[in-house]
């Protein structure tokens, strides 16, 4: 499948195809139809290169009119050129220079996705290499070697091969340091990093990234450590350290300046920006393109910041200051030669200008709507033509597609399935996983409208199945358009499920039932996938309606337009049932409802709590009941992970009174067993003092002590609890229970997901690290790691995701969190009293959990209210 990645080459051929900030083209999925009429396209059949426009014989000054195009994203004609001068260095004999020819032949196919081609190049450029090194027994080859194996990595990396990859970026550094190219190693070492990463190795990425900034930090040629930098901080934007990606880019403006390169100055500048919009301040990040448009050189650069810019202010709504800006981006983009940045400029252009269209709304003295819609119509039209010129296929299937879904918006049916299907030809041709799916989604949609349930069904179902083969790279989809996860791909899981769930007064037969509860499954994975940015679980597990004959499985999946639930009842067949509802209804209900019941002295959630049990249980009382069901395991999704459901009320008593309780992060779990034997060691870590602003705990102390009166515990308490000693601990003996009792936050990101220690912060990869201190099959796995002390993020709606990340990320097979901050006295009791069930019986995690919430709801102290008991919630195994 064809990958973007940032992919560090020296500045000599520097890759210049992966630049734009951009309105996702999935954003007109969300807009109101423009019913202007357009005229039916014809798309002409693709002329074929004219060779003639080289007028340059000689070889070498072939392979500098390739950089040339290359590094104006013309990669057709770089392909072209290159092509020649390998064939004219093959008559000439020179080897090497053939050599290199093809290995920069192989890099324009990559960027036009044909790595069939590009592969046969590479191949052909490292044969003659190895030829060239057994009949000349000399190291001459040595720095086309190096350069040649960068450019194979990066094709493997792009095939989906990324631990080849990484083996072969360790081979061209090691050959760069052979001839003392410094500028080479470094650029091997950001590759590896991110075949690391793509690999799963966090650890490993960071270690590798920390060796490039020391490696930089002593670098004395400042122009190259100031590409250096930039390079290192797009990796680390990319790879989501959004903090570090400043800090590494800011470091790289310094140098910069003492340089005074208006050109470097820009390029930096933007990329500032771009971290800046990753972490949502957009308004440093408008900042930022303004000083790049104005500081810059480069027109292409120039551009790029005001397109940014655009999309910014459109996303904020700011319709007034962005229009100020389109009449320079249409003169710059028309002053474009064609090349593939051409191309996806004007496509970003197109989509910014259909945003732009829809927050303008009906309201007078604003842009004729009629007109954008033409105006767009002929931007992208001419997106196609240029790339049908410059026979890039990955740029003429994105034009073509984008042109397709402008076609939707004005009902064209017939004309927007066709070219779609043409973008899909095209992209499927090139193995362009990353932008098929989005073809095959928007297939679907205009199949559904024009009422073919089947077909569409067809076109989804594909769309999911290239997501899936795409999983570990995912948050790097298409990274020059910068789409986001819930814009781009979260939509395509919804609508399927809408799709296969849809009400026609008729049965949903079973298959469909078991196909949404799939693909509720394939979200819940795809969510944690960004919420890491990689590919986040590949472990053995089960299903987890086959683990426990007591308990059922409750999968709700909130649409645009109704509550869709899915239950499975121990040994029956899968049932569903829908609520009415919009979204904006639900998530406004559920944010009322989590509001109130962190209001101690209030009972105003009972209405609401009454309502969401009505939406999520009341339909399926009766069976609950009668197929003895002793436990809930919800597999939620959206804002009701940020509502314990333990909470949720019949009117006369909580569900925690019926039922135990758990929450499972998807429809499987890791190789789910039973506490096993009772004699439990347990290590212990907390923080009863204030720390890094955060205030003291001071009844950690007593639930430390109540949990050493009843388990065999190892305590690592205040200024012990560091990181150091947590892994000394966990590598001296197989605690199969760690229990944290400090403070510590949940959010729907990763960076902001974190463990308070003494002096320190654990984030959730570095928790990883920590608590698998060898890896899955050690020989007696964390059984349960518990949280005590910790809170979701507020303000962030999907701040619960972050418990599911860490329960994952953990490797432990169950993990106990708290949706909010408790009184910790209340904590402490409660912990006791779990401690207490799990080691006295045999009861399960979620039992035990059950029972120690109902001695705090019983407990007249506290008055029954839920903000003391209820926000414990089991994730993983319950057994």
């Amino acid at each position: 499948m064809a990958r973007k990645r940032v992919v560090f080459f020296p500045k000599r051929l520097t890759w210049l195809g992966h630049w734009f900030l951009g309105v996702s083209l999935a954003l007109l999925i969300g807009l109101k139809p423009s019913l202007a009429t357009l005229p039916s396209l014809t798309i002409a059949a693709s002329p074929a290169l004219n060779s003639t426009l080289l007028t340059a014989t000689d070889a070498s000054q072939l392979l500098q009119q390739g950089r040339e195009f290359y590094q104006t994203g013309q990669f057709s004609q770089a392909a072209t050129v290159w092509q020649q001068a390998a064939q004219s260095y093959q008559s000439q004999g020179n080897k090497l220079n053939q050599a290199v020819a093809l290995s920069y032949l192989s890099l324009a196919y990559q960027q036009l996705g044909e790595l069939s081609q590009a592969t046969q190049a590479i191949t052909n450029s490292l044969d003659l290499l190895q030829t060239e090194a057994h009949q000349n027994n000399s190291s001459s080859q040595l720095p086309i070697l190096a350069q040649a194996l960068n450019t194979k990595g990066s094709l493997e990396l792009a095939q989906g091969q990324a631990e080849q990859a990484l083996t072969t970026w360790q081979q061209a550094a090691a050959t760069y340091s052979k001839v003392g190219d410094q500028e080479g190693q470094i650029g091997c070492l950001i590759n590896q990093a991110q075949a690391q990463q793509a690999l799963g190795f966090y650890l490993r990425a960071r270690q590798t990234l920390a060796g490039v900034e020391q490696t930089l930090a002593q670098q004395p040629d400042l122009e190259l450590k100031s590409t250096g930098l930039l390079s290192l901080g797009n990796v680390l934007r990319l790879v989501g350290d959004f903090k570090e990606s400043e800090r590494i880019l800011k470091e790289s403006l310094a140098v910069a300046e003492q340089l005074a390169l208006p050109y470097d100055l820009g390029t930096i500048l933007l990329s500032l920006g771009n971290t800046a919009h990753a972490q949502q301040d957009n308004d440093t990040a408008l900042t930022y393109y303004q000083q790049a448009a104005a500081q810059s050189t480069s027109k292409t650069t120039q551009l790029q910041a005001r397109l940014n810019q655009l999309s910014v202010l459109i996303e904020g709504k700011r319709a007034s200051d962005a229009q100020t800006l389109l009449p320079q981006i249409q003169s710059e983009l028309s002053n474009l030669p064609p090349s593939q940045t051409a191309v996806y400029a004007q496509i970003n252009f197109g989509m910014s200008l259909m945003k732009l269209s829809s927050t303008l709304g009906d309201t007078p003295n604003t842009m004729d709507k009629g007109k954008i819609t033409k105006d767009v119509a002929q931007i992208l039209a001419k997106a196609v033509q240029q790339a049908k010129t410059l026979g890039d296929r990955r740029s003429l299937s994105l034009a073509l597609g984008s042109l397709g879904g402008l076609y939707e918006e004005t009902q064209q049916w017939t004309d927007a399935e066709d070219l779609t299907q043409q973008a899909l030809i095209l992209s499927q041709a090139i193995n362009a996983s990353d932008i098929s799916y989005r073809w095959q989604w928007q297939l679907g949609r205009l199949l559904k409208v024009q009422n073919d349930s089947n077909g569409a069904i067809a076109a989804y179902g594909e769309a999911i199945n290239t997501l899936q083969s795409l999983r570990s790279d995912l948050v790097a989809i298409n990274s020059e358009v910068q789409f986001s996860f819930r814009e781009a791909v979260e939509p395509v899981y919804r609508e399927f499920v809408s799709l296969l769930l849809q009400d026609n007064n008729t049965e949903t037969p079973p298959e469909q039932l078991e196909r949404a509860r799939k693909v509720i499954e394939s979200l819940q994975l795809a969510e944690l996938d960004n919420f890491f940015r990689a590919a986040c679980l590949n472990a053995t597990s089960v299903e987890i309606d086959t683990v426990d004959r007591k308990a059922a499985v409750i999968y709700p999946i909130i649409l645009p337009d109704r509550l869709e639930v899915i239950v499975s009842l121990p040994q029956q067949p899968l049932r569903h049932y829908s609520t009415a509802l919009t979204q904006d209804q639900i998530e406004s209900d559920l944010a009322k409802l989590r509001q109130n019941l962190t209001r101690r002295i209030s009972s105003s959630y009972l209405d609401i709590s009454q309502q969401v049990y009505n939406w999520l249980i009341r339909p399926v009382e009766r069976d609950l009941s009668a197929t003895n069901v002793e436990t809930l395991v919800f597999v939620l999704d959206g804002s009701l992970r940020n509502i314990p459901m333990a909470a949720l009320y019949d009117g006369e008593q909580f569900l925690i009174q019926k039922y135990a309780i758990s929450v499972a992060p998807g429809l499987e779990l890791l190789d789910p067993k039973p506490l096993g034997e009772r004699k439990l060691q347990v290590l212990t870590a907390g923080l009863s003092d204030a720390r890094q602003e955060f205030p003291p705990l001071p009844n950690v102390e007593i639930e430390i002590k109540e949990i050493e009166s009843l388990v065999s515990t190892k305590v690592l308490f205040n200024q012990d609890f560091t990181k150091a000693n947590i892994q000394n601990a966990l590598s001296s003996v197989s605690f199969p229970v760690v229990h944290l009792a400090t403070h510590g936050q949940f959010s729907s990101n990763a960076e902001g997901t974190f463990i308070l220690t003494w002096d320190d912060r654990i984030d959730v990869n570095e928790l990883n690290n920590l608590l698998q201190t060898s890896d899955l099959s050690r020989s007696q796995p964390i059984e349960l790691l518990v949280l005590s002390a910790c809170e979701t993020a507020k303000g962030d709606k999907r701040a619960a995701l972050g418990i599911a990340g860490v329960a994952v990320r953990a490797g432990a097979r169950s993990t106990l969190a708290t949706l909010w901050s408790v009184s910790d006295e209340a904590t402490a009791t409660l912990m006791g009293q779990f401690y207490k069930e799990l080691t006295s019986s045999s009861i399960t995690k979620a039992q035990a959990l059950r029972q120690a919430q109902l001695s705090i709801l019983q407990n007249p102290k506290y008055e029954k209210h839920p903000y003391y008991w209820a926000p414990f919630v089991l994730v993983g195994n319950w057994l």
